[in-house]
Parts: structure tokens; C-alpha cells; sequence
């Protein structure tokens, strides 16, 4: 079908990963898995209860949705550069009968993918430390991919402005580390000021946490339905605004 012609990338991409799949999981994986095991299981020990939680309960959905945000973005950043720049891959599929929007549309689709895995892989170890997720946590998954399809749409629209690897840098620390710093995975974010809790409330990755809790104890105390709506409208937005980047700079 033409409309499901970018799933053409989406293939080309998962065989060239196959070749790297234990270097890939294990540079997705390792950050998450070690503040699990450092935060969680060694300093939760000594921490109190939060919201009937105890910190390494807590701490864990929000380290599976970091997961997703690093593995999608790293796809679209370091590796969609690599195939736009260094290996011309996107000219050469430009030959074909593929457009920009399909490229665009695979690329992300890719990376939310991996966004994805990382996170089953994360949800399926929980219980090595003591946290057993709850059957909701299957309807978590959506949610999940569609985090993944954002931060995979945000990060090829850094690609698209990148005139180097070394931009990815600013991206790295100026917009992923405060939103894995500042989004509510370390911390309740009703103990903040109000101000600022407002400010983080409004961060992208914010609404993901709060769900990814709710879905894995079966505790909905928050409007989800809302969250989840005001995500996917943001997720749209940006993956619109990653085929517009993409064009202007495929076309110049």
C-alpha cells in the first residue's frame, strides 16, 4: 500500500541492526538498568515510602520510560546523521519510488521500535529486582511506542538542523539529561514549589511517567485518558514538523 511504504526503511534499518543488536541493547540498556540498581535497589533501601510506593517501586516505570526516550532518540540522531550524511543513504532512497515522507516516516517508526524493545527488555527484568508490574502494564505498551514515536520525531528534527555530531552534544545536555533529570522519575513532583512544578508538569516526558505508574501498579488516581490525549497530540505535531525539517534539508 502506498501509505505503508516507508515500512521498506523500517526493514532496511532492522536488518543493518541485527549485525549490532548486543552493542545497540547494551548502550540503550545500561544507563537505565545501572540507576535501577545504584538508586533503587542500593539507595532505596534506606528511603521512606512515597504515595504507598516503596522508592525502588517508584523509581522503576520511570526508568522504563527513560529507556524508550534514549534508545528513540539516539536512533534518529547519531544514527539517521549517519545514513543522511556520512552514508548518503537518503539520496540513494531518494532514487526509488520511496519520498521524504516515507523516509521520515520510517526512520521514526524505526527508532520508537527500539524505543519499544528497550523497554520490554527493562519491563521484563523488574522482577530480578523485586517489582512485579501488574497486569495493566500491557496496555502500557501503546503508550510507551507512542513516546518513543515522539522523542524518534524530535530527534530527527535535531538531525535535520545538525551540521555535525558534536551538535547532538546540546541536544543531549541542554534537552534530554533535564528531562530525565526533571520529570518526575526521581522524585514526587508535588514537593517542588508550585511554579515550578507547573513548569515540569509541562515537560513532555512528565505525563509518560506519571502513566507508566499508574499502568504498572493498576493505580489510576490521575486523569489518563487526558494525558494521554495531550501526548498524542504533541506526538502528531512533532512528527509533522520532523517531515517539514527533513524536506528543507534533503531540498536545498
Amino acid at each position: 500500500m502506498k501509505y505503508l511504504r516507508f515500512r521498506t526503511l523500517w526493514l532496511r534499518n532492522s536488518r543493518v541492526w541485527r549485525k549490532h543488536i548486543m552493542a545497540t541493547l547494551i548502550g540503550n540498556l545500561g544507563q537505565p538498568l545501572l540507576f535501577l540498581l545504584a538508586m533503587g535497589y542500593g539507595l532505596g533501601r534506606e528511603m521512606q515510602t512515597i504515595d504507598g510506593l516503596t522508592y525502588l517501586q517508584f523509581l522503576a516505570p520511570g526508568l522504563v520510560t527513560s529507556s524508550v526516550m534514549y534508545s528513540a532518540a539516539f536512533e534518529t540522531t547519531y544514527g539517521s546523521y549517519t545514513r543522511l550524511s556520512m552514508q548518503k543513504t537518503y539520496e540513494a532512497i531518494l532514487m526509488t519510488p520511496l519520498g521524504i515522507t516515507d523516509i521520515a516516516l520510517g526512520e521514526i517508526f524505526w527508532g520508537a521500535s527500539k524505543g519499544l524493545l528497550s523497554a520490554i527488555i527493562m519491563l521484563a527484568m523488574l522482577p530480578l529486582f523485586g517489582v512485579w508490574p501488574s497486569v495493566w502494564t500491557l496496555a502500557l505498551l501503546p503508550v510507551l511506542f507512542m513516546s518513543g514515536v515522539f522523542f524518534a520525531a524530535f530527534g530527527l528534527i535535531m538531525t535535520a538542523l545538525a551540521g555535525s555530531y558534536e551538535f547532538f552534544n546540546y541536544f543531549i545536555s541542554l534537552i534530554l539529561t533535564p528531562l530525565f533529570l526533571f520529570s518526575g522519575i526521581f522524585f514526587p513532583l508535588k514537593t517542588i514549589a508550585p511554579l515550578s512544578r507547573i513548569f515540569f508538569e509541562l515537560l513532555p516526558l512528565t505525563p509518560i511517567v506519571t502513566l507508566s505508574r499508574m499502568f504498572c501498579y493498576g493505580q489510576f488516581h490521575e486523569p489518563w485518558l487526558l494525558k494521554i490525549a495531550g501526548s498524542l497530540l504533541l506526538t502528531l505535531f512533532t512528527c509533522w514538523l520532523s517531515v517539514i525539517f527533513l524536506r528543507k534539508r534533503l531540498i536545498q
